[in-house]
């Protein structure tokens, strides 16, 4: 059975003009509940001032409402404040009585919808006026916030259309570049450590250069040159993970650690030639072609040579290698490793030999058959420049000679993921890097027979596409490395000359500190030429002064108060017609700046201001004297000058 709905209308405080009226239609003192009929009153200007009594009626009405319980049934009521509508109506009292002489219809009484608007929201309600200026301010304050918002998402997508972070082209530094002079022979090795502090590179003129980004200034010069293997070009270089040691592999058979300065650590020691098996000889046979320091173990590192093996060294243990792995062809004949590299974990090792294949071993194992191998991962008699691991471990790149580089997913290694042809190489140390976040792969190539430059490709490792191609030198690009702390790239050219690639804004200190650094020149150190005549038994007036290098002919100078510039020394006593202002001593200073005494005479003897007392301490004895002047004898004084200490002669 459907019920009527029951609501509850206003509850409205009774005045006495009204009350008689209501007490005889009903008998409720309390006035009564439901819709209440208007009462037909007549208007007038006179009551336009009403509002204020009207607001305060119904701030009573709402509080009779909270006594009675009534006001928490039904809508629920608007709040407002009471004393800012108070204000507000006294400021609007004139619009308000031209407004409601406007509002009544033809008979004067208010029209039935305002009486339905004011009987459906419980609670006292602002003025008419001030409702609709609140409602078009509200409008207004609507429709600028929708603008403001139409015109920022416009500029937001202009500028994301404009610059957009996430895009690969906009993560390459390369808004500056610097240049380094190794020589004039091609750059074949180039290594950094992993602070980015220092900066290694090898040349085929068998020198090894050390970079430090710190100390040098914006001439870009290396602060020290060295041979450390003698007449063999420096093929790999690698910096250990801590960045203590360098690992150099030349074109001898055997490999030497250095420090960070350049000197010599360790020397791997030379195999027996003489010996068939590989694995009983302790070191390689041959000249080496690549090496690599474990990630994980900070002494202990690879290298492999052209005897067909792979040899891991402990850096303690230089006399014999710790482990032997031999490369195998299809026939299980025997393949020169070209190049070899560790993964990030240290749990794989990866070469890729003469004959166009992949090989790879898991070193928590023993290495006698490969974990992976791919016969024909390139072309067969073209050798494979390098083999890199992604920082993530999931993806191997590989460069060659037949002029492609080739991207491999670990989980899948049959088939290449994609292959990047027309990358001309000549160098068989021609390598490959990956970004910081491996979201590109970055190679050179050689200078082609009628081109000018040379470029540097950057690619996609996703999409595989060419995100940038970067004019560099008008020589080869051998070597390639993109720091992931410095966010620089490093370019290794067949010039002979070094170039960094950087961003102002989004690499940080290695070249950086170099550019901003001005060249401090040297002083010159004057050579004088000419013959010296020694003459050791001339007479002083006539005897020649010996000559003397810059750095003792500067000492000498420096003892000379006029050469050197020397200040006026702090005068103890009156001296050259300056006289010491507040004595020579600390206590005389003490006494004449506080005033306990009178001038205190610094020049005069001690012994004469003593005597001056003489007199006056014999004719008034206080202190000492009485206490001696029966035990004590009398004193004599020797006023004649001393007579001289020295002897005569008696012969």
């Amino acid at each position: 059975m459907n019920k009527g709905k029951i609501t509850f209308g206003k509850i409205q405080l009774k005045t006495p003009a009204t009350e008689n009226n209501e007490l005889t239609a009903s008998g409720s003192g309390f006035g009564s509940f439901g819709r209440i009929e208007p009462q037909k009153t007549a208007v007038s200007s006179s009551n336009a001032a009403s509002d204020v009594e009207k607001l305060s009626a119904d701030l009573e009405n709402s509080r009779m409402q909270e006594l009675m319980g009534i006001s928490g049934f039904g809508r629920k009521a608007k709040q407002f404040d009471i004393n800012e509508m108070i204000q507000k109506a006294k400021q609007n009292a004139p619009k308000a009585e031209v407004d409601q002489n406007a509002i009544p219809g033809p008979s004067g009484d208010t029209s039935e919808a305002d009486e339905d608007s004011e009987t459906e929201a419980i609670g006292p309600m602002p003025s008419l006026i001030s409702s609709a200026e609140s409602s078009n301010n509200t409008k207004s304050k609507k429709e600028l916030k929708q603008h403001s918002a139409e015109n920022s998402d416009d500029s937001d997508d202009d500028d994301e259309d404009d610059f957009d972070e996430d895009a690969p082209i906009n993560k390459i530094p390369n808004s500056h570049e610097v240049e380094m002079r190794h020589g004039s022979k091609a750059v074949i090795s180039l290594a950094a450590d992993a602070s980015g502090v220092r900066l290694a590179t090898g040349s085929v003129d068998y020198n090894l250069n050390f970079w430090d980004f710190s100390g040098m200034d914006k001439s870009m010069k290396s602060f020290r040159t060295l041979q450390p293997c003698e007449n063999h070009p420096i093929r790999d270089l690698s910096y250990s993970s801590t960045g203590d040691m360098i690992l150099v592999v030349s074109g001898s058979s055997q490999a030497k650690v250095l420090d960070r300065d350049g000197f010599e650590k360790m020397e791997c020691v030379k195999g027996d030639q003489y010996i068939t098996d590989m694995s009983r000889t302790k070191g390689h046979v041959a000249g080496l072609t690549g090496g690599s320091w474990n990630f994980i173990r900070k002494d202990e590192f690879l290298t492999s040579a052209m005897d067909s093996t792979l040899r891991t060294w402990v850096f303690a243990k230089c006399k014999e290698q710790k482990n032997v792995i031999k490369t195998r062809a299809q026939g299980g004949l025997k393949t020169i490793p070209t190049c070899c590299a560790y993964n990030r974990d240290a749990t794989l090792i990866a070469a890729g030999c003469s004959d166009g294949s992949i090989q790879t071993w898991d070193t928590r194992r023993m290495f006698v058959s490969t974990t992976h191998c791919v016969r024909d991962a390139h072309t067969k008699g073209s050798d494979i420049s390098s083999v890199l691991f992604s920082y993530a471990g999931q993806t191997l790149a590989t460069r060659s000679t037949d002029e492609t580089l080739k991207l491999w997913d670990m989980r899948l290694f049959k088939k290449p993921l994609h292959v990047f042809e027309n990358l001309f190489s000549r160098y068989d140390t021609t390598d490959c890097c990956f970004s910081p976040d491996d979201t590109m792969v970055l190679t050179g190539e050689s200078l082609p027979k009628g081109q000018k430059l040379s470029n540097l490709y950057f690619f996609d490792t996703k999409t595989f596409e060419t995100v940038c191609t970067i004019p560099i030198t008008d020589s080869h690009i051998i070597r390639t490395h993109w720091h992931p702390k410095l966010n620089q790239i490093f370019i290794g050219c067949g010039n002979g000359i070094i170039r960094g690639l950087y961003d102002e804004k989004r690499s940080m200190r290695g070249a950086k500190l170099c550019v901003v650094r001005t060249y401090r020149k040297k002083k010159d150190v004057e050579m004088v030429g000419g013959a010296q005549v020694i003459t050791p038994h001339a007479l002083p007036m006539f005897r020649q002064e010996k000559t003397r290098s810059h750095r003792k002919k500067l000492e000498k100078d420096r003892m000379d108060p006029v050469k050197s510039k020397r200040p006026d020394l702090p005068i103890t006593s009156g001296q050259g017609g300056r006289v010491a202002s507040s004595g020579g001593t600390l206590s005389s200073y003490v006494i004449r700046n506080l005033g306990l005494s009178k001038r205190v005479e610094d020049d005069q003897d001690p012994r004469e201001a003593i005597l001056k007392y003489a007199k006056e301490a014999a004719e008034n004895p206080y202190w000492i004297a009485p206490a001696y002047t029966k035990t004590q004898p009398k004193p004599i004084f020797n006023n004649e000058d001393e007579p001289d200490s020295k002897k005569p002669k008696t012969e």
